[in-house]
C-alpha cells in the first residue's frame, strides 16, 4: 500500500513575502505514514483543481485571520492580520475538496476557514470578553506542547470513533472561534465555556477540524497522534501505481 502524499496549505510571512511551513506539521504526517508536501500559495484555478484531483488529502493549517468580510461583518480593530490570498486560494480548494470528498484535516484557521466557506460566522476575538465572556485559557504561552484546558467529545461521531473517550486536555492557541456553525458542520467538541472546539461534515468521509494544535502536541500526546494516524489512513490509497522498487531501479 502506497504512501499517502498530502498537500500542506502554506503560511505566509507579508514582511518576507515569502511562504513557509512549521515543522511540526510535517512532521506528524511523515511520522504517520503520510508524505506531506507544502502547497503553492496560488489562486491559479486550474492548478487548484489539479492538486485536489491528484492529491490522496489536504491539511489546512492555522495562521492569519480570515477576512470577516467573507462573513458578511466588517473588520474590527481586534482582528488579526489578514491573507486574502490564502483566503482566495483556500477557499477555491476547500470547496473543490469537498465536492470530491477528499479527506481534509483543519486546524486552527483550518476549522474557522471550513465554517466560513459553509456559511458559517466568527468571533473576531476571545480575549476581549465582549462576545465571550470566558476563563478558559484559550490562547496559552509556550511551550505548547502543554495541555492547558479539557474539551468535551459527544458520542457517535468521527472525532469520538478515533479517540474512543469524553475528555481530553489540549492545547490553544487562538483568538477567534465559531460564533454561528455552518449547517453543514457539526460541533462534535466544546470546551468547557462552549466554545466548539472540533467540527466535522458528516456528509462527507473525513472532513474534521479541531480548534486546538494537534501538530504541536504530536510529539508527547496519544490522542494527537491518534488524530494524525486516522487522518493519514483516510488518505491512503488502495494500490500501487509503481513499486517503489522500480521506481529506484
Amino acid at each position: 500500500m502506497k504512501k499517502p502524499i498530502i498537500g500542506v496549505l502554506p503560511l505566509y510571512d507579508s514582511d518576507k513575502k515569502s511562504y513557509w511551513m512549521l515543522p511540526d506539521y510535517m512532521y506528524a504526517i511523515e511520522s504517520s505514514g503520510g508524505i506531506p508536501m507544502m502547497l503553492p500559495l496560488t489562486t491559479n484555478l486550474d492548478i487548484i483543481v489539479r492538486l485536489a484531483h491528484e492529491l490522496d488529502g489536504f491539511l489546512f493549517t492555522g495562521g492569519h485571520d480570515l477576512n470577516p468580510e467573507l462573513y458578511h461583518e466588517k473588520v474590527e480593530e481586534t482582528c488579526g492580520e489578514l491573507c486574502h490570498e490564502r483566503d482566495r486560494m483556500e477557499a477555491i480548494l476547500f470547496q473543490k475538496v469537498a465536492q470530491l470528498d477528499k479527506p481534509a484535516f483543519g486546524i486552527c484557521r483550518g476549522l474557522q476557514l471550513f465554517n466560513v466557506m459553509l456559511g458559517g460566522s466568527l468571533i473576531q476575538d476571545i480575549p476581549t470578553g465582549l462576545q465571550v465572556p470566558t476563563p478558559v485559557q484559550h490562547k496559552q504561552s509556550p511551550p505548547y506542547t502543554n495541555l492547558v484546558h479539557e474539551v468535551h467529545i459527544a458520542n457517535h461521531n468521527l472525532l469520538h470513533d478515533i479517540l474512543q473517550t469524553h475528555t481530553i486536555k489540549v492545547n490553544s492557541y487562538h483568538h477567534q472561534g465559531i460564533k454561528v456553525l455552518a449547517d453543514q458542520l457539526t460541533a462534535v467538541a466544546v470546551a468547557e465555556d462552549g466554545l466548539v472546539e472540533a467540527v466535522v461534515m458528516p456528509e462527507r468521509t473525513f472532513i474534521m477540524a479541531v480548534q486546538w494544535h494537534p501538530e504541536y502536541s504530536f510529539s508527547v500526546d496519544e490522542y494527537s497522534q491518534k488524530l494524525f494516524s486516522s487522518f493519514v489512513s483516510s488518505c491512503q490509497s488502495l494500490s500501487y501505481d509503481q513499486n517503489i522498487e522500480d521506481i529506484i531501479a
